[in-house]
């Protein structure tokens, strides 16, 4: 019973979660729900008896594509125009 419970409170967070994240003004906000989209469907795949996949999830889902959307806000915010940043080294070709 606690179980099914869990199971239903896990898909409408999930629901909820991704709509917000989808339709939300605030850029950081959404991509901060985007990794807790990411985590929460790891779990779900953990509750579906899948935790290689859970795994992968977690791994990809969340922590990478996580952190690639960070640093492309972060770029975005800086108003970054070649794509590198201040990672760039020598001379600047324009």
């Amino acid at each position: 019973m606690i179980g099914l419970a869990f199971d239903i409170l896990l898909a409408v967070a999930l629901v909820w979660l991704t709509r917000q994240a989808l339709l939300g003004p605030h850029l950081f906000r959404d991509v901060v729900l985007f990794i807790t989209v990411g985590l929460l469907v790891a779990l779900a795949w953990v509750r579906l008896n899948a935790p290689d996949l859970g795994l992968a999830e977690a791994a990809v889902g969340a922590g990478l594509t996580g952190v690639l959307l960070l640093d492309a806000l972060g770029r975005i915010s800086r108003g970054d125009k070649d794509g590198q940043g201040k990672r760039r080294r020598g001379k600047r070709h324009e």
